[in-house]
């Protein structure tokens, strides 16, 4: 394969990811903003305590999504601590997105429902991003390339079709 091709493949592979990536994150948002406005009209819990409430649902829906749909490839040996993972770098894009939250509610007064809503979906943009780095890098590993499983099982073949030459000493 060439350069150029794998170079293709790649970028291939990471828009298919990246797609995937969208698609359970937009039904995520979806769930998200849900349980938020839901939370905030059925409730008199404060516009940031609403949203974590909410962000929680999400994260709990967005695993399901990218461990059975976007990363299903990938590997799952050790599920205990990739749900770890998933748990920590969610509890970090929580504080990113509900940290623009609390600072356009509490330090700007910017708390009506059209600028919560504005600033929640500020917040998540900047937490997706996270996000979406740190759940490929860290959480959802990728499994060697098959090309390259290929290639280290031919050369291991090899090897062991070669005869082993001694030299005096």
């Amino acid at each position: 394969m060439t350069e150029h091709g794998a170079l293709r493949g790649r970028l291939d592979r990471l828009g298919r990811e990246v797609a995937k990536f969208g698609a359970v994150g937009a039904v995520g948002t979806l769930v998200n903003f849900g349980v938020f406005n839901l939370v905030r009209h059925l409730t008199d819990l404060h516009v940031v305590r609403a949203s974590v409430v909410a962000t929680v649902v999400a994260i709990v829906f967005n695993y399901v999504g990218f461990r059975y749909f976007t990363y299903r490839d990938r590997d799952k040996s050790g599920r205990t601590k990739e749900l770890t993972l998933f748990l920590l770098f969610s509890a970090v894009g929580l504080v990113i997105e509900n940290g623009v939250l609390y600072a356009a509610t509490y330090w700007f007064g910017w708390d009506g429902r059209l600028e919560a809503n504005f600033f929640k979906f500020l917040g998540m943009g900047i937490a997706t991003l996270f996000r979406f780095w740190s759940y490929r890098t860290w959480v959802f590993k990728a499994l060697p390339a098959r090309e390259a499983v290929a290639h280290a099982e031919s050369f291991l073949e090899e090897s062991d079709e070669r005869p082993v030459v001694r030299r005096p000493s």
